[in-house]
């Protein structure tokens, strides 16, 4: 007896000892092949800057298709990840059925999903959103980014790569206290702003953004170079009109001295009111005198223009009904639509781009790190300029041996030490500081000024990602963002959007086909085991104590 009150002191001893262990020493173990819930160094370093309470409303609740009950689960257990590091962190999952119009009021767009249950279709909305509130910030997330996925499970994958970059990011954008400045040119005739709207309206939530122009360059340079360095990016956004000598050097030694830069530039004109009004339109090169800055930073835009078999479509009147004009959708090669990089954050798992009337760029030799973001297909033929271009070439079918130019590089991203393209020649003013090169830097250039030119329906600026016409979604809106979120980015932080999980996902058709043996297996084997062990066990008994 006294044996047996030891043990049960002892145990009783060391559950109180695992206990008192259990709540000093708190540790998770990530157990899982590929780390999906091990935080990065740049997660870990934002979320201990949170010093105040940060509520997280995952509108993921309620009755939805059962593929995205794991997108569900693997967000709780992200989130349950984050408030291990921090407990000023809280988060909760809330049923969007009876807040619906106010969600959407916030900005929150449903999700429509197509449900496939015993081989049946149904339709589902969900809200595949969380918000982020911080003093009196606010944050919102989509967990269900756009994609090039063409399925929901494989879109449900991107979403589950996605969600460390996208809570990451939030909580970076919510915490931090002073936001970087945007530098968008003015003054070259660069696009206006009704046509930058629709990006800029989305990059101003992150960051501070102003209209710069280099007029005053021709009386104060010196001052114009100062004002300008007191922004750490400058967005230069199709300008039409040529850079002066002067208006360069600025530019110039913006770079040199650490400023990043952002370049969509159209080599030709290209009329497209012209276009559809006359049925033709001639495409001529355009001077905007950058040829040598480009070239010192070791690229060059050309001004052939490019057509690829790979393209967006236009509409096209093709008749009348009555009085009524019917418009077909037709692809129009000048139009190329670019897949991204899919080994560059910038790029991966972004929808194709879409190009108008563009050209495309040369790089050559130097000491400058050269990265393709966007390429052509192989089935590409350049077109040299001046040059007619007719409407009704599209109803002209293609001969595939004219497309034979291979792939065009259309966006490239240049890292390194930049030097300054006026490095051992005169400059066109004197200035107290001229940097020959820069500390590590960036810089995008682009071959399509209109890469980033929104549409106008009814007087008022478009979705940049959307076609008016033809309904069809473009990655340029989320390319563009991306871009802008990399040069910025000193932490790190956007390269969590090439993390890859590894998600096993139900293979319905076979679930369907094999329901019944997997029914058999799952409730059938383990009745039958039980009866068996009752039925043995019961004889066993008889057998001993008859």
């Amino acid at each position: 007896m006294n044996k047996k009150l030891q043990h049960i002191v002892f145990a009783f001893i060391g559950l109180f000892l695992v206990n008192y262990l259990a709540n000093a020493v708190y540790k998770r173990f990530d157990l899982t092949q590929d780390k999906r819930y091990t935080l990065s160094e740049v997660s870990e370093s934002i979320i201990e800057k949170i010093d105040a309470p940060l509520s997280i409303n995952v509108y993921l609740e309620g009755d939805f298709p059962a593929e995205f009950k794991r997108l569900q689960i693997e967000t709780r257990q992200f989130l349950e990840e984050l408030q291990a590091t921090n407990s000023n962190i809280r988060f909760r999952f809330i049923n969007p059925d009876n807040i619906r119009e106010q969600l959407v009021r916030k900005g929150m767009i449903p999700s429509q999903l197509t449900v496939e249950e015993d081989g049946k279709l149904s339709e589902a909305i969900i809200f595949p959103w969380a918000e982020v509130i911080y003093g009196n910030k606010g944050e919102l997330i989509s967990l269900l980014p756009n994609s090039i996925a063409k399925t929901q499970e494989a879109q449900l994958q991107n979403a589950i790569e996605k969600l460390e970059f996208s809570f990451a990011n939030a909580l970076h954008s919510i915490t931090q206290k002073e936001k970087q400045k945007i530098a968008v040119l003015a003054g070259n005739g660069e696009l206006q702003d009704i046509y930058q709207y629709s990006l800029l309206s989305e990059i101003g939530k992150k960051y501070r953004l102003a209209k710069f122009t280099l007029d005053s360059v021709a009386s104060n340079p010196q001052k114009t170079l100062n004002d300008l360095k007191k922004y750490d990016l400058a967005i230069i956004a199709k300008p039409t009109e040529r850079f002066s000598e002067e208006e360069k050097l600025t530019l110039d030694q913006f770079i040199t001295n650490g400023g990043k830069s952002l370049w969509m530039l159209d080599n030709n004109f290209a009329d497209t009111d012209s276009l559809y009004n006359e049925g033709r339109m001639l495409a001529f090169p355009r001077d905007l005198n950058l040829t040598d800055l480009l070239f010192g930073y070791q690229v060059r835009v050309n001004n052939m223009l490019i057509q690829d078999l790979y393209s967006a479509k236009i509409p096209l009147a093709t008749g009348n009904v009555g009085n009524q004009a019917q418009f077909q959708h037709l692809n129009w090669f000048y139009h190329p639509l670019v897949n991204g990089n899919p080994n560059h954050p910038i790029t991966k798992n972004v929808a194709p781009v879409r190009f108008r009337f563009t050209t495309q760029i040369d790089t050559l030799k130097g000491n400058l790190k050269k990265t393709p973001l966007l390429v052509t297909s192989v089935l590409t033929k350049k077109v040299g300029t001046p040059n007619f271009v007719e409407l009704q070439s599209i109803a002209k079918e293609p001969q595939e041996n004219e497309y034979a130019s291979g792939p065009q590089l259309l966006a490239v991203l240049l890292e390194g030490n930049i030097p300054s393209a006026y490095k051992n020649r005169i400059k066109p003013f004197e200035t107290s500081n001229f940097i020959e090169e820069s500390n590590s830097n960036k810089m995008i250039v682009i071959a399509d000024g209109d890469v980033g030119r929104n549409q106008i329906l009814k007087g008022k600026p478009h979705d940049l990602s959307l076609d008016k016409w033809t309904g069809e979604q473009f990655g340029n809106k989320e390319f563009l963002i991306n871009a802008i979120d990399y040069l910025l980015d000193d932490s790190g932080l956007i390269q969590l959007r090439n993390k890859t999980v590894q998600i096993n996902l139900l293979d319905k058709q076979r679930a369907f086909t094999e329901k019944r043996f997997w029914q058999f297996i799952n409730i059938g084997i383990p009745l039958l085991l039980l009866a068996l062990f009752g039925f043995g066990f019961t004889y066993w008994r008889k057998k001993k104590y008859s």
